[in-house]
């Protein structure tokens, strides 16, 4: 954060205080103890909401849906912020306008929509949020509100807006975070790219409402003092947010990615488990362990290439080195088994490869450093025509996009450089965080020009808004083995769920080994068959480390169990599937906070260490050694059931747990369906028969979601919906007719159906003796029980 001494204060200007541009010169400024007011504001109606000044500041506020508000404030002088903003969708789809009634009365102007209400105080210049059946949501301070100083990015401000929050509220997302923090209330966040440390500027509010603060910039949001909730940035033209009222979370992710983009469908295989280490090192070994699975019968769909397959100094060249002999063949036989690849791809380069001294010669880099600037678009055509191209070209399936933020040098030396570098795009204060949306963007554009049939695949290790639209999934970062770390990753991921963006995961054991040798400790054994167990239930399922060996049977102690639970991700396949429709159809979230479900019941706002996974199955990670029980905090309003032992238990309680080595803690909500496929070692190898899981108790419903796998087509259509419906009072499971229909789908399916209770219809084998069994051919049915 920026600090000045007394003598370097500059004018802050704002609704209260005066108004200041960045090139004008002040002189010391000595705060007394009383707080100057500028004059009243003077209000008008526009087209699309207000727009309000006085002798200091223009205010301009847009009515763009009655569920979302766009604020921008200026000093008065300074030209409309018209910067580029490309993580923004067109303005006629991110703020579309909606129509609001404008009233005034006194001291107030209103502009009401059917579900907020926004005051704006003439005297005080500040803006209050309000629900339309008058909750306050958000409200500006009235004292001291937004500010604009200097920056050090030449004709941009130091921008400052300050709110009075809730007592009570909690806060949320913001990116992804080591703080080992879920709700961030009390704490200050550096909105700054890091290894590990990801910058999204959308905050949520437990009140039902979100944030977006609308800059790239280097920036903070602070709640250290409890009554203030501060959005601070380094370099910005004007002041600029939005306000999305939900009040749900689904629904205000939702009126988020609608202004800023919805998320793909990735391919089918991209849900099933991701083999990695740090690294393979030819193409033999690759092979080896690909076939080593597939003849163990052990469910895997990918595998990876880390770096260093390039030749000694040729990183940013695609060109392998010698243990590679023939790529093109090698991807063929993984291909011929089922497997796919993916290949790491850095956007910095070895100043020796010959792609570095064309970027340097043609000035694609961004200056002073090694790494292409992912702002310029014939940039990203060079980035793409001589390197990552030419790689997909040989039959890769998904690219990993490592050092994302990006990193300045390696070893990992990147905390937000971009703030001290100048971009294509303009400053790199002003847009410190954009990088890997522009990444993604530049690799998956060409991506889809190249082969406009094939699902795009990327991994990146950073992200900011708008990236989740370009078919890029995020891991955690480079983590530590430790169960420290194992503790921090689950709210990390859950805050960044909360961010807008539903696809994350981390290493499974960590990146960084603490000592030597680790994959054969005992204890490293236990910390990486719980993480592997909480992976389980991660949106993208992927280990991944820096050890010699990484393999499901490295791990000979714990062996069983990392097969126990790769099968059971595996036969849930037709479960997450449907989910990753409703996140692309929906806007849903996989990886869920126990607020996005369970809001009314406070005791869920300070829970990060609990998730539901889909609609149906709440997941308790076990994240402390030696555990062998651990406290589980069963929302209220609905029963659950024990998934391992059918057990019905009452919510709203806290439960006391097994947790032996083999487990961890899962409870299945009353009036779930839970579709269940066949043990498989792909996830396009079979669907048939399906054992729907039914838990009474509540009317429940699902819809189970399939096409093809691994095209486009499903955006014009060509993808099949089967509504399941529950009915409690009952007791009746209703298969409603198939919706849509698909080239090479099947004619129908088994399904074997099992009423769950103690003891029956428990685990994640196969149910032996479904209750009852029925062809489905895409005609409604009806079953009774």
């Amino acid at each position: 954060m920026y600090f000045y001494r007394a003598w370097q204060i500059p004018l802050v200007v704002s609704a209260a205080l005066a108004v200041v541009t960045a090139s004008t010169n002040v002189q010391a400024q000595f705060v007394t103890g009383d707080v100057p007011h500028p004059l009243p504001m003077q209000t008008q109606r526009t087209a699309h909401g207000l727009s309000a000044h006085n002798d200091r500041e223009l205010l301009e506020v847009t009515i763009c849906s009655a569920s979302v508000v766009h604020v921008t404030a200026r000093p008065i002088g300074a030209k409309k912020d018209d910067s580029a903003k490309p993580w923004m969708l067109p303005e006629a789809q991110a703020c579309p306008g909606s129509s609001f009634n404008y009233e005034q009365s006194g001291d107030q102007t209103k502009l009401i929509t059917p579900r907020m209400v926004i005051s704006l105080s003439a005297r005080a210049g500040s803006l209050n949020f309000k629900t339309a059946s008058g909750e306050t949501l958000l409200q500006e301070q009235s004292n001291l509100g937004r500010t604009y100083l200097p920056s050090d990015a030449p004709g941009l401000y130091h921008v400052e807006d300050r709110f009075r929050p809730d007592a009570t509220e909690g806060i949320y997302g913001l990116g992804q975070h080591q703080s080992g923090m879920f709700n961030y209330r009390g704490s200050t966040l550096e909105l700054g790219q890091n290894n590990t440390d990801i910058a999204i500027p959308l905050m949520v509010s437990s009140k039902g409402y979100g944030v977006l603060w609308n800059t790239a910039s280097f920036s903070y949001v602070d709640n250290r003092f409890p009554l203030e909730l501060n959005f601070e940035s380094m370099a910005a033209g004007q002041v600029d947010y939005y306000v999305l009222y939900g009040p749900e979370m689904d629904q205000i992710l939702h009126e988020y990615r609608s202004m800023i983009g919805h998320v793909p469908l990735f391919p089918e295989w991209a849900y099933g488990f991701w083999q990695s280490k740090d690294r393979y090192k030819t193409q033999a070994e690759i092979l080896d362990v690909a076939h080593e699975y597939r003849a163990r019968h052990i469910p895997m769909d990918a595998i990876v290439q880390d770096w260093f397959w390039w030749k000694d100094g040729g990183k940013g060249d695609p060109i392998f080195n010698s243990g590679y002999t023939d790529v093109p063949a090698e991807l063929k036989d993984l291909h011929a088994e089922h497997v796919h690849a993916m290949i790491s791809a850095w956007a910095m380069m070895d100043s020796t490869a010959e792609n570095y001294k064309v970027m340097h010669q043609e000035g694609f880099e961004i200056p002073g450093t090694r790494v292409y600037d992912a702002t310029n678009p014939a940039a990203r055509d060079f980035f793409w025509k001589r390197f990552v191209g030419k790689l997909f070209a040989q039959g890769w399936d998904a690219f990993w996009l490592d050092s994302s933020e990006p990193e300045e040098y390696w070893p990992h030396s990147g905390d937000a450089i971009l703030r001290y570098k100048n971009l294509h795009i303009g400053s790199g204060l002003a847009y410190t965080n954009i990088f890997p949306m522009e990444h993604t963007a530049g690799v998956e554009a060409h991506w889809k020009e190249t082969d406009p049939e094939k699902r795009v695949f990327l991994l990146t290790r950073s992200a900011f808004a708008g990236q989740q639209r370009n078919g890029a999934a995020v891991w955690s970062g480079d983590v530590y083995s430790t169960w420290w770390a194992l503790q921090h990753q689950v709210p990390a991921g859950l805050n960044f769920a909360l961010s807008g963006y539903p696809y994350w995961t981390t290493d499974i054991g960590g990146y960084h080994q603490p000592y030597p040798g680790a994959a054969n400790e005992p204890a490293y054994q236990e910390l990486y068959a719980r993480w592997y167990e909480y992976g389980t239930f991660c949106p993208i399922f992927r280990t991944h480390g820096h050890r010699d060996h990484n393999e499901m049977w490295t791990y000979d102690r714990v062996f069983p169990t990392l097969l126990e639970f790769d099968r059971l991700r595996y036969r849930l396949m037709p479960y997450i599937y449907s989910l990753a429709w409703k996140v692309t159809n929906e806007d849903y979230t996989i990886q869920r906070p126990l607020l996005m479900d369970f809001r009314a019941d406070e005791k869920t706002w300070q829970i990060g260490d609990e998730f539901l996974f889909g609609p149906a199955i709440l997941v308790s990670p076990v994240i402390t050694e030696h555990a062998t029980r651990r406290q589980v905090y069963l929302p209220a309003g609905t029963d659950w059931y024990d998934f391992w032992t059918g057990k019905r238990i009452a919510g709203g309680q806290q439960i006391e747990a097994a947790a032996p080595l083999n487990r961890i803690p899962l409870d299945v909500r009353a009036g779930s369906i839970v579709p269940m496929g066949p043990v498989i070692e792909y996830a396009t190898e079979s669907s048939d028969p399906i054992e729907l899981r039914i838990y009474p108790g509540a009317n429940g419903e699902f819809a189970l979601y399939e096409d093809e796998g691994d095209n486009y087509s499903y955006q014009k259509g060509a993808h099949t919906l089967i509504p399941l419906r529950w009915n409690d009072a009952t007791r009746t499971l209703t298969v409603g007719t198939r919706q849509g229909s698909y080239p090479g789908m099947p004619a129908g399916h088994t399904f074997n159906i099992v009423l769950v209770r103690e003891g029956y219809g428990v685990g994640g084998d196969v149910t032996a003796a479904p209750e009852k069994s029925i062809h489905y051919s895409g005609s409604e049915l009806q079953v009774k029980f």
